[in-house]
């Protein structure tokens, strides 16, 4: 081990998800290079591996399309000088994690250089202006995903690819301990508890908060004994949904918790939320779910021309098929949700049949994410691929 190559491995992440992801990578890369050195840009959760960021992540984290206007010429000028920075010492490897916007114009750089490059996490490429294909060709040397669908769209294209699993998939547990978790949240133990995420951003909140609280009125209405819960990401999000809340005719007893969403959704019975990743939170955790969305009619309708994927919800994606109800746009009506919630909780040979299915999806996405990325890479450092 003390002759180990010590090598440079240049990493870019520009958001806390990424961040975690490349502090894992980190960790299984220096098992395999431990003289190894690790710099470019990243957060504290890659900084405490020893990382070296050469400006503060938060600098890249950046959502909204007025936002970014409004950041331009702080962004161009970390990428020229992230830039120069490769370029003059020329690492073993550049890897972009997520972040594509930002990520692939710096991989392409470097690999027009000869500097091998790969990216972690893949855009939805296979979902929508799949034409970015052939950019992420130009930029990328290997490309590792989360999904196995998607490694199979990058092989059909002729880009490297390795399927490593999906990080989380390692971390939550194949049985969750519901019990546990509504202890935990103070909720009672013996009666049915529905989840309710509308979303951690404000306009997700703003359009679809209202719609999931009078699907949530109406289920208690049925259901008296059904506790609601809304974890909301901070307390902005907490006092925009106790305001939504506090506009309905009728009083909901409704618990709403900072954070903690992975704990609310192991303790329910059904998740109502909106499509994201969430989802495959959901699905990890055996959760039966209702997807609901809603965009402008504009964005909707162009959207519905880009999108190439009959399902928007992870777990029918993974799938092939349609295990959770997708009710999207004019079919997400209050009525419709609290008929699909019904469904899921007023049937437990329904409940039985999809915690199987999860299982089985939670174990193809159960791979030791971190390991093999890194295995990946070692590969790519080596010249083995």
């Amino acid at each position: 081990m003390a002759s180990s190559p010590a090598v440079t491995i240049a990493m870019v992440a520009g958001e806390a998800s990424g961040d975690i992801l490349g502090a894992g990578l980190i960790r299984s890369l220096r098992r395999r290079f431990p003289n190894a050195r690790f710099v470019g840009i990243g957060g504290d959760e890659m900084v405490a591996e020893g990382f070296h960021s050469l400006v503060p992540m938060e600098r890249l984290s950046v959502m909204g399309l007025v936002e970014v206007l409004g950041r331009l010429r702080e962004l161009f000028a970390i990428r020229a000088r992230l830039m120069d920075y490769l370029l003059a010492n020329r690492p073993d490897v550049v890897i972009g994690i997520d972040s594509p916007d930002f990520t692939l114009g710096v991989e392409e750089r470097c690999k027009r250089a000869g500097i091998p490059t790969a990216h972690y996490v893949s855009p939805s490429v296979w979902a929508w202006r799949q034409k970015r294909i052939f950019r992420i060709a130009r930029s990328v040397d290997l490309m590792l995903t989360l999904l196995p669908f998607e490694a199979r769209f990058y092989e059909e294209h002729g880009v490297p690819v390795t399927f490593v699993g999906h990080p989380l998939a390692d971390r939550i547990p194949l049985e969750p301990d519901t019990e546990a978790a509504r202890r935990s949240l103070g909720l009672d133990t013996d009666r049915p508890v529905l989840a309710i995420l509308p979303g951690s951003r404000a306009g997700e909140v703003e359009r679809l908060g209202a719609l999931f609280l009078e699907t949530a009125r109406q289920l208690q209405s049925r259901h008296p004994d059904l506790q609601l819960v809304v974890p909301c990401v901070n307390r902005e999000r907490e006092k925009q949904v106790l305001a939504l809340a506090d506009a309905l005719e009728v009083k909901l007893p409704l618990t709403v918790v900072r954070g903690r969403s992975r704990e609310v959704m192991a303790a329910s019975d059904v998740v109502l939320l909106a499509s994201g990743t969430a989802t495959l939170e959901a699905m990890l955790l055996k959760k039966p779910m209702v997807v609901g969305y809603r965009l402008s009619n504009i964005s909707f309708a162009l959207l519905s021309r880009l999108v190439k994927v009959p399902h928007v919800a992870l777990p029918n994606l993974l799938a092939g098929e349609a295990l959770v109800p997708e009710l999207l746009q004019d079919d997400a009506t209050p009525e419709k949700l609290a008929a699909a919630v019904l469904e899921r909780l007023d049937n437990p040979t329904e409940r039985e049949r999809l915690r199987e299915a999860f299982t089985g999806l939670h174990e193809t996405l159960r791979r030791n994410a971190d390991e093999r990325a890194a295995e990946a890479v070692a590969a790519l450092i080596r010249g083995e691929m």
